[in-house]
């Protein structure tokens, strides 16, 4: 997008196009109340608040501006039918709202995206191009393709209706919880986060927006520091949801004005967020669906109202038990460890009968004779993996095995 689009949307009446956008995405936008956290309230001493638009229809926020873009398109536009590029959730927003306003949609999607969310794409009538093995090299084909065959080509950040459409969030946020100090929101590319600013903005500018990035994902902030958008040298991050290269042009000029603040966080924080998730709210949250959540440790202030966006829960089985179990080891719920032992009979029986005693549950147990240090040692190589209670629980089993003599060597 040219310096002089992003003016002319810029200049634009955000209020009254929010309004129309919300009138919009009522037709398809199921109700994502929010939830207050006890749990997180309790652990950083302040009011945490979920917006769980995981819960939304196709099951992440991208509804909101794929249909209010699709409802706004002219009539020569449908007739052309629209294409767009996606991995995940705007392709199943755009598929999902094409079908619903009887416009003919095809979706370029990389080769590698994952069985379920394709045969969900096509699920609602969409047509599914696989091409390229990384989202880019699928944008620049639906690009081509739009220009090919004159199709109405729809951006899944950089566009002023796709981000208003999310922007409709920040109404229902306000209406719910109008004294909220704070709304943390995941960036990738900025479509959500600039709709948000500009609802929140517009209605309420005292409250603050604060994005949240992973630390393997920072192109926002890379763009920040030249003041313009570029692209990332590298992108690594299980969040693959807000793992994108570069933001868009319209929406780094809405992040760059009106963001209060963009803090980072680990892919151990969302690895844990997402089994917290599972645990304390029975809620299925994609990976870059936590990301917010991951940031409420480094803004909780005592009496502060925050409110998180998980934006989405479109995530594989496989996916969920790799993390479930990252998430697990990371709150010290989990414990694996190696120990030599004497090769004579007994001693297998000590370490498990002290393990017991220690309430730390056996789930795994390996002993291998050619796992020893020394092969022609007089020992052998135990591994043991247990459930636990918490980092200070396995302190206290790892001291009980040294205190019984055992040379313990901690594998995670």
């Amino acid at each position: 997008m040219d310096k002089n689009q992003v003016e002319y949307y810029l200049k634009k009446d955000h209020k009254k196009e929010l309004e129309l956008a919300r009138e919009r995405v009522s037709e398809v936008t199921k109700p994502t109340p929010l939830i207050y956290s006890d749990f997180y309230s309790g652990e950083h001493d302040c009011e945490v608040y979920i917006k769980p638009e995981n819960l939304q229809t196709t099951g992440s926020f991208k509804i909101r501006g794929a249909y209010n873009k699709i409802a706004a398109l002219g009539k020569d536009e449908i007739a052309k039918g629209i294409i767009s590029a996606s991995a995940g959730n705007h392709a199943q927003g755009v598929a999902f709202s094409a079908e619903k306003r009887g416009v003919p949609a095809t979706i370029v999607m990389p080769n590698i995206t994952p069985l379920l969310k394709v045969d969900a794409t096509k699920a609602y009538g969409a047509n599914v191009l696989l091409y390229g093995d990384v989202y880019d090299e699928s944008y620049n084909k639906a690009i081509e393709v739009s220009e090919q065959n004159d199709m109405t080509f729809i951006h899944p950040f950089d566009d002023y209706d796709v981000l208003v459409g999310q922007g409709t969030i920040g109404f229902e946020i306000l209406e719910e919880l109008p004294d909220v100090d704070e709304i943390l929101v995941p960036i990738g590319g900025g479509g959500l986060i600039s709709g948000l600013l500009l609802s929140i903005k517009t209605l309420n500018p005292n409250v603050k927006v604060v994005g949240v990035i992973p630390e393997g994902a920072q192109a926002i902030k890379d763009s920040l520091k030249v003041g313009h958008a570029v692209r990332a040298n590298k992108i690594q991050t299980c969040a693959e949801g807000v793992a994108v290269k570069q933001p868009g042009d319209l929406t780094f000029s809405i992040i760059e004005k009106h963001v209060d603040d963009i803090i980072t966080v680990s892919e151990k924080d969302i690895m844990e967020n997402i089994l917290l998730m599972m645990e304390k709210h029975k809620l299925v949250t994609e990976t870059a669906g936590v990301v917010a959540l991951a940031g409420v440790k480094k803004r909780a202030e005592k009496g502060k109202k925050i409110v998180c966006l998980i934006s989405g829960g479109n995530i594989d089985t496989v996916t969920i038990s790799s993390i479930v179990e990252q998430g697990m080891i990371s709150r010290g719920r989990i414990m694996c460890f190696s120990v030599e032992l004497p090769d004579k009979p007994g001693q297998l029986v000590q370490v498990a009968t002290l393990l017991a005693r220690e309430g730390a549950n056996v789930i795994e147990l390996v002993h291998n004779q050619f796992k020893a240090l020394d092969r022609f040692s007089d020992k052998v190589a135990l591994e043991v993996t247990v459930e636990t209670n918490g980092a200070a629980h396995i302190d206290k089993v790892l001291a009980a095995l040294a205190e019984e003599n055992f040379l313990v060597r901690r594998i995670y």
